[in-house]
């Protein structure tokens, strides 16, 4: 009797055994093409959680009016390109390397940036002037907000994609409100390159309702 229930556990630790070692190779390869899948996907990720937390911290330096932190920013090769609408005109709209931004901000120097849409007129203004009166003609930190997707569009050609290609942008859309059948609506997007492992600002647009 003793001798049958020793082979009888025999054969259980036996059974136990060759179950527990065929498991681990499932798991591991399972755990292995798991990491494969998520390697690409983590590093978007981490790229739009970098560029929304980045979008942030702008909107809130132009708010209060800290252009040297807007200066940090600026793509230390290509500078910053500014244009009034969503049509970004590489000839007329104003541009800064870094160096000439930092120069400018806190001087009077009148600058030309483009014509208004409808009237045509030309719209000059200092720096500090173009960023309170048109870059943040409305309070963009109390904006939806969104990444690689435009939120507004009206009839004026959007030409982002054409002229800025494999780069990220961050959009800050504010919708028009019911009295003006919600044509009044603003957008205010920022284009990023990245430049040795940095994330950079090669362009600031608005976009709002065109005649």
């Amino acid at each position: 009797m003793k001798k049958t229930f020793l082979a009888f556990l025999l054969l259980a630790v036996l059974s136990c055994e060759k179950k527990v070692d065929k498991e681990p190779a499932i798991s591991t390869d399972n755990l292995k093409r798991s990491n494969e899948r998520t390697d690409t996907e983590q590093e978007a990720f981490s790229k739009e959680v970098a560029l929304k937390k980045t979008n942030d911290e702008l909107l809130q330096a132009i708010k209060v009016g800290y252009y040297d932190v807007f200066a940090n920013y600026i793509h230390p090769q290509k500078g910053v390109r500014f244009s009034m609408y969503a049509f970004v005109n590489r000839n007329e709209d104003k541009h800064f390397s870094k160096a000439d931004f930092e120069k400018y901000f806190p001087a009077k120097t009148v600058f030309t940036w483009g014509s208004r849409d409808g009237s045509g007129e030309i719209y000059k203004a200092t720096i500090q002037q173009y960023f309170k009166d048109w870059i943040f003609k409305k309070d963009f930190t109390k904006s939806e907000y969104a990444f690689n997707k435009f939120l507004g569009g009206g009839n004026s050609l959007n030409n982002l994609k054409e002229v800025y290609p494999n780069t990220d942008f961050t959009e800050n859309y504010i919708s028009g409100s019911e009295k003006n059948g919600g044509m009044d609506w603003n957008v205010l997007r920022f284009v990023f390159e990245e430049f040795e492992g940095k994330y950079y600002v090669v362009a600031v647009i608005n976009d709002e309702w065109t005649i």
